[in-house]
Protein backbone atom coordinates (compact mmCIF):
# COMPACT_ATOMS: atom_id res chain seq x y z
CA UNK A 1 0.00 0.00 0.00
CA UNK A 2 1.03 3.63 -0.86
CA UNK A 3 1.45 6.15 1.86
CA UNK A 4 2.30 9.22 -0.39
CA UNK A 5 -0.49 11.79 0.33
CA UNK A 6 -3.46 9.70 0.32
CA UNK A 7 -5.36 11.78 2.20
CA UNK A 8 -5.62 14.22 -0.52
CA UNK A 9 -7.76 11.47 -2.48
CA UNK A 10 -11.09 11.13 0.69
CA UNK A 11 -14.24 12.18 -1.08
CA UNK A 12 -17.83 12.07 0.32
CA UNK A 13 -19.87 9.03 -0.20
CA UNK A 14 -22.65 9.77 -2.78
CA UNK A 15 -26.31 9.92 -1.31
CA UNK A 16 -28.70 7.76 -3.58
CA UNK A 17 -31.52 10.01 -5.49
CA UNK A 18 -34.13 8.08 -4.57
CA UNK A 19 -36.58 9.25 -7.05
CA UNK A 20 -34.83 6.98 -9.32
CA UNK A 21 -36.92 3.84 -10.01
CA UNK A 22 -33.72 1.18 -9.72
CA UNK A 23 -32.85 3.07 -6.69
CA UNK A 24 -36.05 2.70 -5.30
CA UNK A 25 -36.03 -0.78 -6.47
CA UNK A 26 -33.20 -1.85 -4.86
CA UNK A 27 -34.10 -0.08 -1.32
CA UNK A 28 -37.54 -2.13 -1.26
CA UNK A 29 -35.69 -5.18 -2.29
CA UNK A 30 -32.99 -4.83 0.31
CA UNK A 31 -35.75 -3.98 2.93
CA UNK A 32 -37.23 -7.86 1.86
CA UNK A 33 -33.93 -9.36 2.31
CA UNK A 34 -33.31 -8.38 5.51
CA UNK A 35 -37.01 -8.99 7.16
CA UNK A 36 -36.36 -12.75 6.01
CA UNK A 37 -33.50 -12.61 8.16
CA UNK A 38 -35.05 -10.80 11.47
CA UNK A 39 -35.56 -12.23 14.52
CA UNK A 40 -32.14 -13.90 15.18
CA UNK A 41 -29.77 -14.18 18.04
CA UNK A 42 -26.32 -12.14 18.16
CA UNK A 43 -23.92 -12.88 20.71
CA UNK A 44 -21.51 -10.85 22.69
CA UNK A 45 -18.30 -11.01 21.21
CA UNK A 46 -14.64 -10.99 23.35
CA UNK A 47 -11.94 -11.80 21.25
CA UNK A 48 -12.18 -14.76 19.34
CA UNK A 49 -15.52 -16.10 21.23
CA UNK A 50 -19.05 -15.63 20.42
CA UNK A 51 -20.90 -15.82 23.91
CA UNK A 52 -24.67 -16.52 24.07
CA UNK A 53 -26.21 -15.59 27.51
CA UNK A 54 -29.81 -15.97 29.10
CA UNK A 55 -30.32 -12.64 29.74
CA UNK A 56 -31.03 -11.13 26.50
CA UNK A 57 -32.42 -7.92 24.86
CA UNK A 58 -34.86 -7.69 22.43
CA UNK A 59 -34.65 -5.32 19.76
CA UNK A 60 -38.00 -4.63 18.40
CA UNK A 61 -38.86 -2.14 14.94
CA UNK A 62 -39.94 1.25 16.68
CA UNK A 63 -42.28 1.71 13.78
CA UNK A 64 -44.24 -2.08 14.00
CA UNK A 65 -43.74 -2.78 17.63
CA UNK A 66 -45.03 -6.38 16.37
CA UNK A 67 -41.79 -6.91 14.85
CA UNK A 68 -38.68 -8.70 16.24
CA UNK A 69 -35.54 -7.48 14.62
CA UNK A 70 -32.76 -9.45 16.53
CA UNK A 71 -32.31 -10.72 19.81
CA UNK A 72 -28.98 -9.67 21.24
CA UNK A 73 -27.11 -11.28 24.26
CA UNK A 74 -26.59 -8.98 27.25
CA UNK A 75 -23.44 -8.74 29.15
CA UNK A 76 -22.72 -8.44 32.55
CA UNK A 77 -19.85 -7.38 35.14
CA UNK A 78 -18.17 -10.50 34.78
CA UNK A 79 -17.96 -10.42 31.22
CA UNK A 80 -17.15 -6.83 31.62
CA UNK A 81 -13.93 -7.55 33.00
CA UNK A 82 -13.72 -10.19 30.85
CA UNK A 83 -13.89 -8.21 27.90
CA UNK A 84 -11.03 -5.68 29.49
CA UNK A 85 -8.57 -8.29 30.25
CA UNK A 86 -8.76 -9.80 26.19
CA UNK A 87 -9.01 -5.70 24.86
CA UNK A 88 -5.66 -5.33 27.56
CA UNK A 89 -4.18 -8.66 25.59
CA UNK A 90 -5.11 -7.65 22.15
CA UNK A 91 -3.46 -4.26 22.76
CA UNK A 92 0.26 -5.48 23.35
CA UNK A 93 0.22 -6.87 19.58
CA UNK A 94 -2.47 -4.40 18.06
CA UNK A 95 -0.36 -0.97 18.90
CA UNK A 96 2.48 -3.11 17.20
CA UNK A 97 0.89 -2.93 13.88
CA UNK A 98 1.72 -0.37 11.50
CA UNK A 99 -0.63 2.10 10.69
CA UNK A 100 -1.03 1.65 6.70
CA UNK A 101 -1.53 -2.00 8.02
CA UNK A 102 -4.23 -0.96 10.74
CA UNK A 103 -5.68 1.83 7.76
CA UNK A 104 -6.07 -1.09 5.35
CA UNK A 105 -8.73 -3.07 7.17
CA UNK A 106 -11.03 0.33 7.29
CA UNK A 107 -10.23 0.76 3.56
CA UNK A 108 -11.42 -2.94 2.85
CA UNK A 109 -14.82 -2.62 5.60
CA UNK A 110 -15.27 0.97 3.77
CA UNK A 111 -15.71 -1.33 0.26
CA UNK A 112 -17.62 -3.93 1.36
CA UNK A 113 -20.21 -1.40 3.38
CA UNK A 114 -20.40 0.23 0.29
CA UNK A 115 -21.11 -2.68 -1.69
CA UNK A 116 -23.72 -3.07 0.25
CA UNK A 117 -25.16 -0.15 1.26
CA UNK A 118 -28.93 -0.81 1.06
CA UNK A 119 -29.09 -3.81 3.44
CA UNK A 120 -26.85 -1.58 6.15
CA UNK A 121 -29.82 1.47 5.29
CA UNK A 122 -32.42 -1.50 5.60
CA UNK A 123 -31.40 -2.69 9.35
CA UNK A 124 -31.57 1.04 10.24
CA UNK A 125 -35.06 1.54 8.12
CA UNK A 126 -36.49 -1.33 10.57
CA UNK A 127 -34.45 -1.17 13.79
CA UNK A 128 -33.97 2.88 14.17
CA UNK A 129 -36.42 4.06 12.56
CA UNK A 130 -35.23 6.47 9.48
CA UNK A 131 -36.77 7.01 6.53
CA UNK A 132 -34.68 5.95 3.35
CA UNK A 133 -32.68 9.53 2.96
CA UNK A 134 -31.88 9.44 6.84
CA UNK A 135 -30.86 5.72 6.67
CA UNK A 136 -28.62 6.25 3.52
CA UNK A 137 -27.11 9.16 4.88
CA UNK A 138 -26.27 7.37 7.81
CA UNK A 139 -24.73 4.68 5.84
CA UNK A 140 -22.66 6.68 3.71
CA UNK A 141 -21.42 8.70 6.82
CA UNK A 142 -20.27 5.36 8.29
CA UNK A 143 -18.49 5.01 4.59
CA UNK A 144 -17.05 8.12 4.95
CA UNK A 145 -15.68 7.68 8.49
CA UNK A 146 -14.06 4.61 7.60
CA UNK A 147 -12.50 6.39 4.88
CA UNK A 148 -11.27 9.43 6.51
CA UNK A 149 -10.05 8.08 9.11
CA UNK A 150 -7.87 5.51 7.71
CA UNK A 151 -6.14 8.50 5.44
CA UNK A 152 -5.58 10.53 8.73
CA UNK A 153 -4.00 7.48 10.50
CA UNK A 154 -1.49 7.50 7.63
CA UNK A 155 -1.53 11.05 7.20
CA UNK A 156 -0.71 11.60 11.22
CA UNK A 157 2.20 8.95 10.69
CA UNK A 158 3.85 10.43 8.55
CA UNK A 159 5.22 13.24 10.93
CA UNK A 160 7.28 15.20 8.32
CA UNK A 161 4.11 16.07 7.05
CA UNK A 162 2.06 16.88 9.72
CA UNK A 163 4.32 18.43 12.40
CA UNK A 164 7.73 19.47 10.88
CA UNK A 165 10.07 20.40 13.85
CA UNK A 166 12.67 22.70 14.43
CA UNK A 167 15.50 21.00 13.78
CA UNK A 168 18.62 21.31 15.58
CA UNK A 169 22.27 20.98 14.65
CA UNK A 170 23.48 17.50 15.61
CA UNK A 171 20.03 16.34 16.33
CA UNK A 172 17.18 14.27 14.96
CA UNK A 173 14.21 15.51 15.91
CA UNK A 174 10.46 13.83 15.74
CA UNK A 175 7.20 13.39 16.84
CA UNK A 176 5.25 10.16 17.04
CA UNK A 177 1.88 9.55 17.51
CA UNK A 178 1.55 6.49 19.85
CA UNK A 179 -1.99 4.77 20.85
CA UNK A 180 -3.20 5.19 24.23
CA UNK A 181 -4.55 1.40 25.23
CA UNK A 182 -8.01 0.56 25.93
CA UNK A 183 -11.09 2.64 24.89
CA UNK A 184 -14.69 2.21 25.76
CA UNK A 185 -17.36 3.05 23.25
CA UNK A 186 -20.85 4.17 24.21
CA UNK A 187 -22.88 4.75 20.92
CA UNK A 188 -26.20 6.33 20.77
CA UNK A 189 -29.15 5.09 19.07
CA UNK A 190 -29.61 8.27 16.53
CA UNK A 191 -26.65 7.72 14.26
CA UNK A 192 -26.69 3.39 15.05
CA UNK A 193 -24.05 3.08 12.05
CA UNK A 194 -22.54 6.13 11.07
CA UNK A 195 -21.91 7.48 15.12
CA UNK A 196 -21.07 3.83 16.40
CA UNK A 197 -18.57 2.82 13.74
CA UNK A 198 -16.96 6.35 13.35
CA UNK A 199 -16.18 6.18 16.90
CA UNK A 200 -15.44 2.68 17.39
CA UNK A 201 -12.70 3.13 13.99
CA UNK A 202 -10.98 6.18 15.00
CA UNK A 203 -9.69 4.40 18.26
CA UNK A 204 -8.53 1.35 16.14
CA UNK A 205 -6.62 2.75 13.74
CA UNK A 206 -4.87 5.13 16.27
CA UNK A 207 -3.97 2.03 17.89
CA UNK A 208 -6.05 1.29 20.41
CA UNK A 209 -8.32 -1.78 21.52
CA UNK A 210 -12.05 -1.17 22.06
CA UNK A 211 -14.53 -2.35 24.04
CA UNK A 212 -17.89 -1.32 22.09
CA UNK A 213 -21.35 -0.96 24.23
CA UNK A 214 -23.83 -0.18 22.03
CA UNK A 215 -27.65 1.19 22.65
CA UNK A 216 -29.98 -0.79 24.10
CA UNK A 217 -32.43 0.31 21.08
CA UNK A 218 -29.83 -0.66 18.38
CA UNK A 219 -27.49 -3.45 19.37
CA UNK A 220 -28.42 -4.95 15.96
CA UNK A 221 -26.68 -2.24 13.39
CA UNK A 222 -23.98 -2.36 16.12
CA UNK A 223 -24.15 -6.28 15.52
CA UNK A 224 -23.99 -6.40 12.16
CA UNK A 225 -20.56 -3.83 11.60
CA UNK A 226 -18.47 -6.27 14.60
CA UNK A 227 -19.51 -9.17 11.51
CA UNK A 228 -18.22 -6.60 8.90
CA UNK A 229 -15.02 -6.12 10.83
CA UNK A 230 -14.71 -9.70 11.32
CA UNK A 231 -14.78 -10.48 7.91
CA UNK A 232 -12.58 -8.07 6.43
CA UNK A 233 -10.29 -9.87 9.09
CA UNK A 234 -9.74 -7.64 11.92
CA UNK A 235 -7.26 -9.57 14.82
CA UNK A 236 -9.26 -10.95 17.89
CA UNK A 237 -9.75 -9.01 20.57
CA UNK A 238 -9.03 -5.16 19.03
CA UNK A 239 -13.15 -5.34 18.70
CA UNK A 240 -14.95 -6.53 21.42
CA UNK A 241 -18.76 -6.08 21.30
CA UNK A 242 -20.39 -5.99 24.96
CA UNK A 243 -24.26 -4.86 25.27
CA UNK A 244 -25.55 -4.40 28.63
CA UNK A 245 -26.86 -2.16 31.12
CA UNK A 246 -25.63 1.07 31.57
CA UNK A 247 -24.85 1.16 35.38
CA UNK A 248 -23.67 -2.72 35.61
CA UNK A 249 -21.39 -2.83 32.08
CA UNK A 250 -20.98 1.21 31.21
CA UNK A 251 -20.16 2.30 34.33
CA UNK A 252 -18.14 -0.84 36.03
CA UNK A 253 -16.23 0.15 32.53
CA UNK A 254 -16.04 3.78 32.94
CA UNK A 255 -14.51 3.14 36.39
CA UNK A 256 -12.04 0.20 35.52
CA UNK A 257 -7.94 1.58 36.62
CA UNK A 258 -7.25 -0.31 32.72
CA UNK A 259 -9.80 2.11 31.15
CA UNK A 260 -8.01 4.46 29.07
CA UNK A 261 -10.37 6.31 27.57
CA UNK A 262 -13.87 6.61 26.91
CA UNK A 263 -15.73 7.74 24.24
CA UNK A 264 -19.44 8.65 24.34
CA UNK A 265 -22.52 10.10 22.43
CA UNK A 266 -25.77 10.69 24.25
CA UNK A 267 -27.38 13.13 26.82
CA UNK A 268 -26.12 15.41 28.67
CA UNK A 269 -27.31 13.84 31.97
CA UNK A 270 -25.42 10.88 31.34
CA UNK A 271 -22.33 12.22 29.99
CA UNK A 272 -21.76 14.56 32.78
CA UNK A 273 -22.01 11.04 34.82
CA UNK A 274 -19.27 9.54 33.06
CA UNK A 275 -16.99 12.67 33.03
CA UNK A 276 -17.67 12.64 36.51
CA UNK A 277 -16.87 8.64 37.61
CA UNK A 278 -13.70 8.91 34.85
CA UNK A 279 -12.11 11.84 36.79
CA UNK A 280 -11.81 9.57 39.95
CA UNK A 281 -8.44 7.73 39.86
CA UNK A 282 -8.27 4.10 40.82
CA UNK A 283 -6.44 2.05 42.79
CA UNK A 284 -3.58 0.65 40.30
CA UNK A 285 -4.92 3.61 37.86
CA UNK A 286 -1.25 5.00 35.68
CA UNK A 287 -3.36 8.21 33.85
CA UNK A 288 -5.69 10.74 33.85
CA UNK A 289 -8.89 8.80 31.41
CA UNK A 290 -9.13 10.83 28.70
CA UNK A 291 -13.11 11.44 27.93
CA UNK A 292 -14.73 12.15 24.06
CA UNK A 293 -18.11 13.58 24.80
CA UNK A 294 -20.82 14.75 22.49
CA UNK A 295 -23.77 15.59 24.93
CA UNK A 296 -26.62 17.00 22.64
CA UNK A 297 -28.16 20.44 21.99
CA UNK A 298 -30.86 23.13 22.40
CA UNK A 299 -30.10 23.85 18.16
CA UNK A 300 -31.87 26.90 16.64
CA UNK A 301 -32.74 28.73 13.07
CA UNK A 302 -32.43 32.60 13.22
CA UNK A 303 -34.23 34.30 10.83
CA UNK A 304 -33.99 38.52 10.14
CA UNK A 305 -36.27 40.15 7.61
CA UNK A 306 -33.36 40.05 4.65
CA UNK A 307 -33.57 36.52 4.58
CA UNK A 308 -35.10 34.21 2.04
CA UNK A 309 -38.42 33.53 4.07
CA UNK A 310 -39.04 30.59 1.53
CA UNK A 311 -35.47 29.13 2.37
CA UNK A 312 -35.32 29.59 5.93
CA UNK A 313 -39.13 28.24 6.36
CA UNK A 314 -37.85 24.97 4.49
CA UNK A 315 -34.27 25.17 6.88
CA UNK A 316 -36.88 25.37 9.91
CA UNK A 317 -38.94 22.22 8.81
CA UNK A 318 -35.75 20.35 7.89
CA UNK A 319 -33.77 20.84 10.79
CA UNK A 320 -36.81 20.33 13.23
CA UNK A 321 -38.06 17.03 12.06
CA UNK A 322 -35.52 15.53 10.25
CA UNK A 323 -35.78 11.93 11.78
CA UNK A 324 -38.42 12.93 14.23
CA UNK A 325 -36.10 15.49 15.88
CA UNK A 326 -34.02 12.85 17.14
CA UNK A 327 -30.67 14.66 16.29
CA UNK A 328 -28.16 16.04 18.55
CA UNK A 329 -27.86 19.12 15.82
CA UNK A 330 -32.00 19.25 15.28
CA UNK A 331 -33.41 22.87 15.58
CA UNK A 332 -35.58 22.30 18.15
CA UNK A 333 -35.38 26.64 18.08
CA UNK A 334 -36.53 29.33 15.75
CA UNK A 335 -35.75 32.69 16.66
CA UNK A 336 -37.48 35.11 13.86
CA UNK A 337 -37.57 38.84 13.68
CA UNK A 338 -41.26 40.52 14.36
CA UNK A 339 -40.77 41.98 11.08
CA UNK A 340 -41.19 38.64 9.44
CA UNK A 341 -42.31 36.56 12.18
CA UNK A 342 -45.86 36.01 11.43
CA UNK A 343 -45.11 35.44 7.76
CA UNK A 344 -43.03 32.88 8.44
CA UNK A 345 -44.41 31.06 11.36
CA UNK A 346 -47.29 30.75 8.24
CA UNK A 347 -44.57 29.22 6.14
CA UNK A 348 -43.43 26.59 8.64
CA UNK A 349 -46.83 25.80 9.85
CA UNK A 350 -48.09 25.05 5.96
CA UNK A 351 -44.83 22.66 5.08
CA UNK A 352 -45.16 20.76 8.76
CA UNK A 353 -48.91 19.84 8.39
CA UNK A 354 -48.04 18.90 4.34
CA UNK A 355 -45.17 15.95 5.72
CA UNK A 356 -46.75 12.29 6.16
CA UNK A 357 -46.37 10.40 8.99
CA UNK A 358 -45.31 6.36 8.28
CA UNK A 359 -43.90 3.41 8.61
CA UNK A 360 -40.16 4.29 7.81
CA UNK A 361 -39.72 0.91 5.50
CA UNK A 362 -42.75 2.74 3.07
CA UNK A 363 -40.26 5.96 3.25
CA UNK A 364 -42.48 8.56 5.18
CA UNK A 365 -40.94 11.91 5.53
CA UNK A 366 -42.08 11.66 9.34
CA UNK A 367 -41.15 8.20 11.21
CA UNK A 368 -41.41 6.94 14.96
CA UNK A 369 -39.30 8.30 17.91
CA UNK A 370 -37.28 5.31 19.30
CA UNK A 371 -38.77 3.61 21.95
CA UNK A 372 -41.64 3.84 25.06
CA UNK A 373 -39.51 5.66 27.11
CA UNK A 374 -38.91 8.63 24.66
CA UNK A 375 -42.02 8.41 23.50
CA UNK A 376 -43.11 9.45 27.01
CA UNK A 377 -40.93 12.24 27.62
CA UNK A 378 -41.71 13.65 24.14
CA UNK A 379 -45.20 13.54 25.38
CA UNK A 380 -44.63 15.20 28.37
CA UNK A 381 -42.77 17.80 26.85
CA UNK A 382 -45.60 19.00 24.74
CA UNK A 383 -48.30 19.06 27.95
CA UNK A 384 -45.48 21.78 29.20
CA UNK A 385 -45.50 23.13 25.84
CA UNK A 386 -49.31 23.56 25.72
CA UNK A 387 -48.63 26.17 28.99
CA UNK A 388 -45.76 27.66 27.42
CA UNK A 389 -47.06 28.65 23.78
CA UNK A 390 -49.46 28.39 21.50
CA UNK A 391 -50.15 24.98 19.83
CA UNK A 392 -49.84 25.72 15.81
CA UNK A 393 -49.61 22.00 14.97
CA UNK A 394 -49.77 18.76 16.34
CA UNK A 395 -49.00 17.97 19.55
CA UNK A 396 -51.23 14.38 19.82
CA UNK A 397 -50.32 10.58 19.16
CA UNK A 398 -49.98 9.59 15.66
CA UNK A 399 -51.40 6.50 14.54
CA UNK A 400 -49.75 3.42 14.17
CA UNK A 401 -48.50 0.57 16.08
CA UNK A 402 -45.08 2.23 17.05
CA UNK A 403 -44.12 5.22 18.89
CA UNK A 404 -45.91 8.18 16.50
CA UNK A 405 -45.68 11.66 17.30
CA UNK A 406 -47.27 14.52 15.19
CA UNK A 407 -44.83 16.95 14.32
CA UNK A 408 -45.68 19.75 16.82
CA UNK A 409 -44.84 23.56 16.23
CA UNK A 410 -45.51 25.94 19.64
CA UNK A 411 -45.61 29.51 18.64
CA UNK A 412 -44.72 33.11 21.11
CA UNK A 413 -42.50 31.30 23.28
CA UNK A 414 -40.60 32.85 26.31
CA UNK A 415 -36.69 32.23 25.87
CA UNK A 416 -36.62 31.13 28.98
CA UNK A 417 -39.35 28.78 28.51
CA UNK A 418 -38.63 25.23 29.54
CA UNK A 419 -39.55 24.16 25.33
CA UNK A 420 -36.46 26.60 24.62
CA UNK A 421 -34.22 25.63 27.06
CA UNK A 422 -34.18 21.69 27.44
CA UNK A 423 -33.48 18.96 24.77
CA UNK A 424 -36.65 17.48 24.06
CA UNK A 425 -35.35 14.86 21.47
CA UNK A 426 -38.62 14.85 19.48
CA UNK A 427 -40.54 16.26 16.67
CA UNK A 428 -40.92 19.16 18.66
CA UNK A 429 -40.38 22.94 17.86
CA UNK A 430 -40.61 26.30 19.75
CA UNK A 431 -40.56 29.67 17.79
CA UNK A 432 -39.67 32.58 19.58
CA UNK A 433 -40.37 36.68 18.08
CA UNK A 434 -37.48 38.83 18.51
CA UNK A 435 -37.30 42.60 17.82
CA UNK A 436 -34.38 42.79 15.59
CA UNK A 437 -31.93 40.24 14.51
CA UNK A 438 -29.63 41.65 17.48
CA UNK A 439 -31.62 40.27 19.99
CA UNK A 440 -32.57 37.32 18.24
CA UNK A 441 -28.93 36.19 17.93
CA UNK A 442 -28.99 37.01 21.57
CA UNK A 443 -32.06 34.22 22.27
CA UNK A 444 -30.36 31.97 20.39
CA UNK A 445 -27.10 32.33 22.53
CA UNK A 446 -29.19 31.92 25.89
CA UNK A 447 -28.59 28.39 25.95
CA UNK A 448 -26.15 25.74 28.30
CA UNK A 449 -25.75 24.07 25.06
CA UNK A 450 -23.73 25.39 21.71
CA UNK A 451 -23.43 22.77 19.27
CA UNK A 452 -25.58 23.79 15.65
CA UNK A 453 -26.81 26.75 14.52
CA UNK A 454 -27.81 28.17 11.32
CA UNK A 455 -28.47 32.01 10.67
CA UNK A 456 -30.66 33.38 7.60
CA UNK A 457 -29.90 36.97 6.24
CA UNK A 458 -28.80 38.16 3.17
CA UNK A 459 -26.89 41.26 5.06
CA UNK A 460 -23.49 40.44 5.26
CA UNK A 461 -22.56 42.63 7.85
CA UNK A 462 -25.43 41.05 9.64
CA UNK A 463 -24.00 37.36 8.68
CA UNK A 464 -20.19 38.61 9.94
CA UNK A 465 -21.71 39.34 13.26
CA UNK A 466 -23.55 36.16 13.38
CA UNK A 467 -20.28 34.29 12.04
CA UNK A 468 -18.21 35.93 15.27
CA UNK A 469 -21.23 36.37 17.77
CA UNK A 470 -23.62 32.77 17.30
CA UNK A 471 -21.48 30.63 19.89
CA UNK A 472 -21.57 27.05 18.44
CA UNK A 473 -19.60 24.42 17.28
CA UNK A 474 -21.08 24.34 13.87
CA UNK A 475 -22.70 27.48 12.83
CA UNK A 476 -24.56 27.36 9.05
CA UNK A 477 -25.32 30.17 6.84
CA UNK A 478 -28.72 30.53 5.06
CA UNK A 479 -28.89 26.82 5.53
CA UNK A 480 -30.66 23.94 7.73
CA UNK A 481 -28.41 23.22 11.23
CA UNK A 482 -28.12 19.67 10.50
CA UNK A 483 -26.48 17.29 8.23
CA UNK A 484 -22.40 17.79 8.68
CA UNK A 485 -20.41 15.87 6.35
CA UNK A 486 -17.33 14.04 7.18
CA UNK A 487 -14.30 15.90 5.80
CA UNK A 488 -16.37 19.37 5.23
CA UNK A 489 -18.08 20.16 8.37
CA UNK A 490 -15.80 18.57 11.49
CA UNK A 491 -18.85 18.06 13.93
CA UNK A 492 -18.59 18.68 18.03
CA UNK A 493 -20.10 22.04 20.27
CA UNK A 494 -19.43 23.84 23.21
CA UNK A 495 -20.79 24.30 26.77
CA UNK A 496 -22.86 21.59 27.88
CA UNK A 497 -22.78 20.03 24.63
CA UNK A 498 -19.68 18.02 24.98
CA UNK A 499 -15.44 17.95 24.57
CA UNK A 500 -16.04 20.03 21.15
CA UNK A 501 -14.45 17.19 19.82
CA UNK A 502 -14.54 17.47 15.95
CA UNK A 503 -15.73 14.58 14.55
CA UNK A 504 -14.48 14.08 10.93
CA UNK A 505 -11.78 16.47 11.80
CA UNK A 506 -8.39 16.87 10.91
CA UNK A 507 -7.48 16.76 14.68
CA UNK A 508 -9.73 14.26 15.19
CA UNK A 509 -7.58 11.28 15.92
CA UNK A 510 -5.33 12.94 17.85
CA UNK A 511 -7.92 12.30 21.10
CA UNK A 512 -6.98 8.77 20.44
CA UNK A 513 -3.46 9.31 20.59
CA UNK A 514 -0.30 10.62 22.77
CA UNK A 515 2.64 12.30 21.03
CA UNK A 516 6.12 10.95 21.83
CA UNK A 517 8.93 13.53 21.17
CA UNK A 518 12.07 11.68 20.25
CA UNK A 519 15.81 13.38 19.97
CA UNK A 520 18.74 11.70 18.88
CA UNK A 521 22.13 12.61 19.12
CA UNK A 522 23.70 12.26 14.99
Amino acid sequence: MTTTAPYTTFKNEALTDFTAEENKTAMYAAIARVKEGLGKKYPIVIGSKKLFVEEETVSVNPGNVDEVVGTVSKGSTKLAEKAMQTALTAFETWKKVAPAERAAYLFKAAALMRERKHEFSAYLVLESGKNWVEADADTAEAIDFLEFYGREMIRLSETSIHQPLTQIAGEENKITYIPLGVGIVISPFNFPLAIMAGTTVAAIVSGNTVILKPADATPVIAAKFVELMEEVGLPSGVLNYLPGDGIEVGEYLVEHPKTRFISFTGSRAVGCRIYEKASKVQDGQLWLKRVIAEMGGKDGVVVDETADLDAAAAAIVASAYGYQGQKCSAGSRAVIVESVYDEVVSKVVQLTKNLSIGLPAENHPVGPVIDQKSFDKIMGYIEIGKQEGKLLAGGKRADGNGFYVEPTIFSDVDPQARIMQEEIFGPVLAIAKASDWQEAIDIYNNTEYGLTGAFHSQDDSRIDYALENMHCGNLYINKKCTGALVGAHPFGGFNMSGTDSKAGGYDYLLLFTQAKLTSRKK
